[in-house]
């Protein structure tokens, strides 16, 4: 059987189901989803002309003055007369600007006796000066976030600033998490020399704790046919993650048990270093992801297959990881035929490939702050030549 290329497996990924139900979510519940619909401007921000410095509020035409101060405008508390000629106004920065005035001498210029004003400094040079005009930022009906956009914490300010209280999001990714293997035990038991810690479930959390999810832990489950198979037929999740038993060895049972249970395999076997053996199916309306076993395979999978899954379903318009390009330390040698990710690290601007890259070793990949991209059958790569990563610390 062919190995699929990565960019075709995640389209086929991505179509196997779409975003998940909308539900309306409080500005403080949003931080971290993706926008359903375009967030539109409520109000123009800002509303009316205000003061960006503290200082007076003049008529530019009145320079060099002097004045006479005839009232006071603060954030919140405007002044309600109109500014006549030779007249000033003590404002306040974020104060509404009086009417009749057009600009603001910052205080710092100007020199004040009782109610007279006079010119201490150069003043303003325009016409406007230490101002911020009504509309600056946004008028009502401009459009704030496209739909698909990340809601990160500056646009949850914005959305609130532009009259939000709350926003659409999709619903939570409801994701179940499995391990198998028969030599697993939980992290902190005791362990015989065949045993080995389990570390994928806690690594797989942790890598989607940034994303809208609801963790469903299923716990280690044994080599055992009947037992996989009733775990998988009777989830309930929008996304069945397992990690282990994907291979073709005689105890990887993942794959029968998913077909015992009703899932439809889609495709299976990726042209990718590390995470070749990965599945992905569908079980009624649940995708059903099936990584491999080994840590740094699960990390590399998740990190191309199962996250960008959830932001797809999440209404992410841009679900993928984006690369960018790195000065190599030292050379590499030239790649087969699968796209290869070399865990990596940037030490003094250059970026520097492990020396050993099995993919058991989680030390390594603890270490390690970019993996490095390397193409089917991309040639030998010299010190100092440019190279795409991935930051993953």
């Amino acid at each position: 059987m062919a190995l699929l290329p990565i960019a075709e497996a995640q389209a086929r990924l991505l179509a196997l189901a779409g975003p998940t139900p909308v539900e309306t979510v409080p500005l403080g519940q949003a931080v971290g989803r993706w926008a359903a619909e375009p967030v539109v401007a409520r109000r123009t921000q800002p509303e009316t002309d205000l003061s960006a410095m503290d200082g007076y509020a003049i008529r530019f035409a009145d320079l060099p003055g002097p004045w006479a101060v005839i009232g006071e405008s603060a954030a919140g508390s405007g002044f309600a007369g109109t500014v006549a000629p030779g007249e000033a106004v003590r404002i306040f920065t974020g104060a509404p600007m009086p009417a009749g005035a057009d600009t603001v001498l910052v205080q710092e210029e100007a020199a004040r006796d009782g109610d007279q004003l006079s010119l201490a400094g150069e003043g303003p040079s325009y016409l406007g000066r230490n101002t911020r005009r009504r509309g600056l930022d946004f008028a009502q009906g401009d459009a704030l976030i496209a739909a698909g956009e990340r809601l990160t914490p500056a646009r949850i300010a914005l959305a609130a600033i532009g009259g939000h209280a709350a926003l659409p999001v999709g619903r939570k990714v409801r994701v179940a998490i499995a391990a198998t293997g028969d030599e697993l035990v939980a992290p902190g038991m005791p362990i015989g020399p065949a045993q080995l810690p389990e570390s994928n479930r806690t690594m797989l959390a942790a890598q989607l704790a940034d994303l809208p999810v609801e963790i469903v832990d299923l716990g280690i489950l044994p080599d055992d046919l009947g037992a996989l198979t009733h775990a998988f037929a009777t989830v309930e999740a929008d996304l069945l993650i397992t990690s282990g038993g994907a291979s073709v060895g005689d105890h990887d049972l993942v794959r029968p048990a998913l077909e015992a249970a009703g899932a439809t395999i889609d495709f299976w076997r990726i042209a990718l270093r590390p995470g070749k053996p990965m599945m992905a199916g569908t079980r009624g309306d649940m995708v059903v992801l099936g990584l491999p076993g080994n840590p740094v395979s699960v990390f590399v999978t998740a990190l191309l297959f199962a996250k960008p899954l959830i932001a797809h379903r999440s209404g992410a318009a841009d679900p993928f990881p984006r690369g960018r390009s790195a000065i190599l330390g030292e050379p590499l040698p030239a790649n087969g035929p699968r796209t290869d990710y070399l865990r990596a690290a940037l030490i003094d601007g250059r970026v520097h490939a492990s020396a050993i890259q099995d993919s058991s070793m989680l030390r390594t990949l603890a270490r390690s702050t970019c993996l490095i991209v390397r193409e089917p059958h991309a040639p030998a790569a010299n010190s100092s030549d440019s190279v795409e990563i991935l930051d993953i610390a």
